[in-house]
């Protein structure tokens, strides 16, 4: 991937320009003179004009592009929003109270990677389904081959992260993601949590049961999605909240949510109810778990596809007591469902 490209002929900007592309942990570029920008303007996935050049260069006529911003000194004026607006640029950043913005979309091309992560949300169709479960067996498998985190969105659920052993870990839970302000980098967030290998997870703190604000999980799982190839987020049963609710802010960020059945007439009935109530079954999907009603006759009664089947698996509660999580061995039920589930979503890298 190309380094960001710092524009300018400025020579104390250019220094802190560079200053803060190494705290974000860039190697970056740079263009003395309007027509060396221009030269090189389409490649770089991030351009920093700085103001000194951003009236010449617009008069250049670059192509417009995304990832485009202005930076000057103290606080922008009239003559450089103008010039912004001349080379198409998202915002005009002044130095130095803009620097920790600078820094974040320094640390974004940073942390980009072949394309943002996918999101997928896990709903127990009745209660007891094991849609927990589930959703920390798809973290472990989709950890052996990418950056992976298991997202706790219901405070009232056994805990993600006590599933997965890592509730001794050290790291941020919901607790004090909720009481942060601004835009989280995606590297910033991996970094923070409590995680193992590639598996990184979002909990809460035992005890702790208040209500998810939809601004921090909107602004979580948009950080989540730039720092790992799949986000797995455990949702709470119930999805009837308000417009605007934390829960909709979850579903409406999710590429596909499973729901977990109990295939008896009770647990198909609830599943069935839950379905319905979800705004876009397009992107749904079941995961059948033990023997009962045949799968055809579950995605019939749901309108929804059936995805893949699950074996109740021996030892489960075993292998979750020793710290284990429940994907034990890779050939175990709940690993190969895991697999399969993946797999159609693209996150193993087989096409939906």
């Amino acid at each position: 991937m190309h380094a960001p490209l710092l524009a300018t002929a400025d020579p104390a900007l250019l220094d802190d320009l560079r200053r803060l592309a190494a705290a974000a942990g860039v190697d970056a570029e740079s263009a003395p003179d309007a027509v060396a920008a221009l030269r090189r303007w389409t490649g770089p996935p991030l351009v920093l004009v700085g103001a000194d050049l951003a009236g010449e260069l617009a008069h250049l006529g670059p192509a417009r592009r995304a990832g485009v911003h202005v930076v000057t000194w103290g606080t922008p004026g009239e003559p450089d929003y103008r010039a912004a607006v001349g080379v198409g640029a998202e915002s005009v950043l002044g130095l130095p109270q803009a620097e920790h913005r600078v820094t974040e979309v320094l640390s974004d091309v940073g942390e980009a990677g072949p394309a943002p992560g996918v999101v997928l949300g896990l709903l127990g169709g009745s209660g007891g389904a094991g849609a927990t479960t589930f959703a920390c067996a798809l973290g472990q498998v989709a950890a052996r081959t990418g950056r992976a985190l298991v997202v706790d969105a219901d405070p009232l659920g056994p805990g993600v992260d006590r599933v997965l052993g890592l509730d001794g870990c050290e790291g941020f839970r919901w607790d004090a993601l909720c009481r942060t302000t601004g835009r989280l980098g995606g590297r910033a967030l991996r970094e923070a949590l409590p995680r193992r290998g590639g598996l990184g997870v979002l909990g809460w703190y035992a005890g702790a049961s208040e209500p998810l604000q939809p601004g921090a999980v909107r602004e979580v799982l948009s950080a989540a999605r730039r720092g790992h190839d799949a986000v797995v987020v455990d949702l709470p049963r119930s999805v009837d909240g308000p417009p605007g609710s934390a829960t909709d802010e979850v579903l409406a960020r999710c590429d596909q949510v499973v729901v977990v059945v109990r295939p008896t007439v009770a647990g198909v009935s609830s599943a069935a109810r839950l379905c319905a109530r979800l705004p876009d079954r397009d992107r749904v999907r079941l995961v059948v778990r033990g023997r009962g009603v045949p799968p055809a006759e579950v995605a019939g009664v749901c309108g929804v596809p059936v995805v893949t089947t699950l074996a109740d698996q021996r030892g489960l509660h075993e292998s979750i007591d020793l710290g284990l999580g429940p994907v034990r061995s890779p050939r175990c039920h709940l690993g190969r469902a895991a697999e399969t589930v993946l797999a159609r979503i693209a996150v193993l890298g087989v096409a939906a």
